[in-house]
Parts: structure tokens; C-alpha cells; sequence
């Protein structure tokens, strides 16, 4: 059963081959018998869990079922969760249990989803290889000694070894997009606002967005449908009609205009991705799609704009993280101040109070027009790029990676060699543009993604253009050795 599509499955369960409790239970044991090699998970729900699929069940027998009834999926630890630890891969908030689920949480729930558990993730989202998580690090399906991406990791992860039929995740500068790259499946981040960040910890407000983890781009299109649309408890969230995004999949792309940017194919791209990137457009091109290089002449910028937007960000998100209201608190503090520090100090890992302190540095008196200023003058030009780019075409393509997984530790030492594994994906999160990996042909025997960026709020046709590509190849159908 773990092999079969979020369709397939629905199938299965109208047809009453499998009840939604025997499907939820099959996950279960795989996630018994196979996570402990990965550490996907932080939390199985298994009661939860089982509760739901009897739900689901009871949901079907009525002829109510709508198309994710009775789905077992998993949620990225930053959603909270109602009576379910929600830690953010933190040991600030390793006790911590949230008293309501997020909207993402609660529209899957209604759309009749299993949740599984909870998957683990770099602290606080912040992180590309899932390797600073308290719970320790998440191991790639594809081969254990490898990262699987982060900060979405354990999701990524748990996708690829058929853990769960999807999964959700969050993006900030690319912590969908590129765990999916380096796990073989499909992930796709939506524009700013489609998808409620209420109840999604926040680490950087104007750049966080949920999205879908998924094997296909249909299996996406369908989870996407349900957790999209407007929510008045999050301010930034848009009111913007949803559309079914699984109607539009087999449209025709003939005549779908695709831009290259030059600066995505240029110094520090391995070149077996960049091959395997070009043979996936070469199939555009036989699909009827036509192709044209262009120019983002910021795009190299948006690195190290983002390492100063952020972390700003996060020092104020994470400010509220304090020993006094919930999370770690210290243990017999001396005073106000003693909690303060020895609280942030024992629950904050090392990457999380690293960005802080850049953080709080870039928006002190005298640095933040130097600085934060600066950056967000720049994220405008980015933006900028992107408006004149969609005036010539319809999608942007690319690499979303610029090689396949690294092995685990090869860059944790060297936290700028880690953040450059971000620079073909945080221009779109500056944006607030949507965008999706895809897997393409693999690079020694390792998975690489194909980047689609579209304009605001196409994540339809984004949707349509991956799924073209999946109907015409089997790359996304290969399936890692912890599948077995």
C-alpha cells in the first residue's frame, strides 16, 4: 500500500479494499520498522492517528468522503498540534504541547487527513541539511550517510521511504524546495499568503510559508487544494479565491514559454546536476514548450540578504523565548536576568543563537540602515528582476540545488558553505513568488531537482508544468533502498 499514490490510495478506500485504519496501521509499522535508520520522526501519534482513521472510516461508510479522506500524512514539527508536542526540533520547547492546531493543521483534518506524527527539522527552521535538530540529525533514504536537505528534512525524508503519503512542510529560503530535491520527490512552496501561517512558529515573518511534500505533483495538487486559503487570524494571509489545482494537471503546455536564467548555470553548479537539469528542459522542449535565457542580474545577492533579513527576523520572533511563559526554563535561577540568559542559553542550540545575535546586531542603533536597510532595498530589486522576467515568460527554470545530497558533517563546520546550498532558492522566498522542485534524471546514483518558479499565485499552473513532466518520465516513480 505504501507504494501507491494519494489517487490510488482514495481508490482503494472507496473501493473498500482497505479500510483507512488497516492503511494507517500499515504506515505505522513501516515507520516501526524503518525510521529508527532515519529519524524522520520526532513524534508518532499513533492513537491520534488510529482515532482519525476510524474517523475516516465511519466518514466513508456515509458516502461523505471527500478526496484525502482517511490519507495518512505527517506534519513538520512547527505546526502546533492540539495535545501533541510541537518542539520545532528545539530543546526550548521539548515539553512543549500546544493547547490548538494551526490552520494548515485543522484544514487537513477536516479534508479528512490521518496525521501520523510529527517530523523533525532543523531548530527552528534554521538550517540547510536538518543536522541541528535537538533530536539529532535526519539521515537521507538514498543513503544514510547523506543529509536529506533541510530545514524540512524529516519530511523530505519520511516522503521518500513511503513513511507517509505526504507531508507538510515550511519554506523560508528554500527548506522545502531543496530537502525535496535531495530526497527525489516533489515539494513546492507557494506564494506569501496563499497558505495560513497561523499556528506555524514563526523564524523569519515575511519570508515563512507552508507547502506540500509529496512523491508527485498530483499528490501535491491535492493537498495543496485543501490546507490553501484565506484565514482573518493571520494577517498576512491573501484573499485570493482557491482553485482546485488537481483540475488544471493535464492541461496542454504547447506553447509555455520557460526562461533559463544564466546566472542559475554558471560557476559552482556540479555538472552532472546541471545536465540532468538541461535533459528535463530538452523534455519541455518536445512537449511544446519554448525556451529562452534570461537574466535575475540580483539573484547573487540574495544570499547574503537574506543572512541579514532573517536572522533580524528571528531575533525578534525569538525574543519571546524566555524561561518565563513556556518553553526550557533553567533550573533554580538566581534572578530576572540569571533566567533570561541560562533559559536562552541551554534551550537554543548553536546555529539558532548564531543568528540571533547577526540578527539583533543588524537591527542595533547605528547598523540597521547599514544593514537592514540595505538588504531590504536589494529584496526589492530582486523582486524587481522577477516582475521583468514574467514579462517575457511564463515559468522560470533551473537547478534547485547546486549538487546532490552532502554527506552528513561535511559542512557543518562552515556555515557560509552551508548557506550557498540556498542560493537558487531564497530569491523566490525575497519575492514571495511560489515555487517547486521536481526529480530529474539522478547524478551518481543521487537525486537532483528541477526548480519551477511562477508568478504570484500560479501555483496551478506550476502544478500543471510538473505534472507534464511526470506523465512523460518515471524519474519521480524511483524509489530509495529504504523503500524496500
Amino acid at each position: 500500500m505504501h507504494d501507491m499514490t494519494i489517487a490510488e490510495l482514495a481508490a482503494g478506500l472507496r473501493a473498500k479494499q482497505f479500510s483507512s485504519r488497516e492503511l494507517t496501521q500499515h504506515y505505522l509499522q513501516r515507520i516501526d520498522a524503518v525510521d529508527p535508520g532515519l529519524n524522520a520522526f520526532i513524534t508518532v501519534a499513533a492513537d491520534h492517528a488510529l482515532d482519525a482513521a476510524g474517523a475516516a472510516d465511519r466518514a466513508l461508510a456515509a458516502g461523505e468522503a471527500g478526496p484525502l479522506t482517511g490519507i495518512p500524512i505527517a506534519h513538520k514539527d512547527i505546526f502546533c498540534t492540539d495535545g501533541i508536542k510541537t518542539s520545532c526540533g528545539s530543546r526550548m520547547l521539548d515539553t512543549f504541547i500546544a493547547p490548538y492546531d494551526a490552520t494548515v493543521v485543522e484544514k487537513l483534518a477536516a479534508a479528512g487527513c490521518v496525521m501520523l506524527g510529527k517530523t523533525n527539522m532543523d531548530e527552528f527552521a534554521m538550517g540547510s541539511s536538518n543536522e541541528t535538530s535537538w533530536y539529532g540529525p535526519v539521515r537521507n533514504p538514498w543513503d544514510e550517510t547523506r543529509v536529506p536537505g533541510g530545514s524540512s528534512g524529516g519530511s523530505a525524508a519520511a516522503v521518500a521511504a513511503r513513511l507517509c503519503a505526504a507531508a507538510t512542510g515550511t519554506d523560508t529560503g528554500g527548506s522545502i524546495r531543496q530537502p525535496a530535491a535531495f530526497c527525489g520527490i516533489t515539494g513546492i512552496k507557494p506564494t506569501y499568503g496563499r497558505c495560513s501561517r497561523w499556528g506555524m512558529i514563526a523564524f523569519a515573518s515575511s519570508l515563512d510559508q507552508a507547502g506540500v511534500m509529496a512523491r508527485s505533483a498530483a499528490d501535491a495538487a491535492a493537498v495543496m487544494t485543501a490546507m490553501s486559503g484565506f484565514d482573518r487570524r493571520d494577517s498576512t494571509s491573501a484573499d485570493e479565491p482557491v482553485p482546485d489545482y488537481s483540475a488544471a494537471l493535464d492541461d496542454d503546455i504547447a506553447g509555455l514559454r520557460i526562461g533559463l536564467p544564466k546566472e542559475y548555470f554558471g560557476e559552482g553548479l556540479d555538472a552532472e546536476v546541471a545536465a540532468a537539469v538541461e535533459a528535463a528542459v530538452k523534455e519541455y522542449e518536445r512537449l511544446g514548450a519554448s525556451v529562452q535565457q534570461i537574466s535575475l542580474a540580483n539573484s547573487p545577492l540574495s544570499v547574503p540578504v537574506y543572512y541579514v533579513v532573517a536572522p533580524a527576523e528571528c531575533s525578534s520572533n525569538l525574543a519571546r523565548f524566555d524561561g518565563v511563559r513556556y518553553g526550557h526554563r533553567c533550573e533554580e535561577p538566581r534572578d530576572l536576568e540569571d533566567l533570561y540568559k541560562r533559559s536562552r542559553a541551554e534551550g537554543f542550540g548553536a546555529e539558532v543563537k548564531r543568528r540571533i545575535m547577526i540578527g539583533t546586531y543588524a537591527l542595533s542603533a547605528g547598523y540597521y540602515d547599514a544593514y537592514y536597510l540595505k538588504a531590504q532595498q536589494i529584496r526589492h530589486l530582486i523582486s524587481d528582476d522577477f516582475r521583468r522576467a514574467f514579462e517575457q515568460v511564463d515559468v522560470i527554470m533551473g537547478p534547485t540545488t547546486p549538487s546532490t545530497a552532502f554527506t552528513l558533517g561535511a559542512k557543518t563546520a562552515d556555515p557560509v558553505a552551508m548557506y550557498l546550498n540556498d542560493i537558487y532558492t531564497i530569491a523566490t522566498n525575497l519575492a514571495g513568488l511560489p515555487g517547486l522542485s521536481i526529480p530529474v534524471a539522478p547524478a551518481r546514483g543521487l537525486p537532483v531537482g528541477l526548480q519551477i518558479i511562477g508568478n504570484y499565485f500560479r501555483e496551478g499552473q506550476l502544478l500543471n508544468v510538473a505534472h507534464r513532466l511526470q506523465q512523460a518520465t518515471d524519474w519521480h516513480r524511483a524509489a530509495p533502498p529504504a523503500t524496500a
